[in-house]
């Protein structure tokens, strides 16, 4: 009985997130080493993607450690794919190759970060519903972007699958990524 519940519950989860139809679209930017990239470069892989901005002081650099202990813990079982994580920012005009270049390398060392033009980088974000809005200028033309904080779980199939908000720990993550790897189905 218990079992059938289980199944039941992921039956109905997999009917919400067909309906949801959460990241169907394509995104063509550029990553960091300045490569064009386009959802299909990830189509196979689990990817966990985060979208934040460079200039942010501490709650981006705070998710992005988390991320990457994430991946580090899933890295540790063999037996699961190699999940991919991403870094794509909210802040384009800022935010250029050689800007997110710098910034990623400070996290794990499989972290791509995209960027591209104002219209590529909002079309990628309003995929997954991203809100992000940059606050006023100070006297030095700094600014912050209030924006979603999550990290998103993609399956093979491109699809979102789970989001984890601040307060899901990186060893929290990685058990949910596990347990979506053991039992995933392709949603459509």
């Amino acid at each position: 009985l218990r079992g059938r519940k289980e199944r039941e519950r992921q039956e109905r989860r997999r009917r919400e997130l067909r309906a949801l139809a959460l990241g169907q679209g394509d995104f063509q930017l550029v990553d960091h080493s300045g490569r064009p990239r386009s959802k299909a470069d990830f189509l196979g892989q689990w990817v966990l993607l985060y979208f934040g901005f460079t200039h942010c002081p501490d709650v981006c650099p705070d998710e992005l450690e988390k991320l990457s202990r994430a991946v580090e813990l899933l890295d540790g079982d063999a037996a699961l794919p190699r999940v991919q994580p991403l870094f794509v920012t909210v802040d384009p005009e800022r935010d250029d190759v050689a800007a997110v270049a710098r910034y990623v390398r400070d996290f794990h060392p499989r972290l791509l970060g995209l960027t591209g033009s104002p219209e590529q980088v909002r079309a990628a974000g309003s995929a997954y519903r991203v809100y992000a809005s940059a606050g006023p200028r100070d006297e030095d033309g700094d600014y912050i972007v209030d924006h979603t904080v999550i990290i998103y779980l993609l399956g093979p199939d491109g699809l979102f699958l789970d989001y984890y908000n601040r307060s899901k720990t990186a060893k929290k993550i990685a058990e949910s990524v596990r347990r979506h790897m053991e039992s995933y189905e392709p949603l459509l």
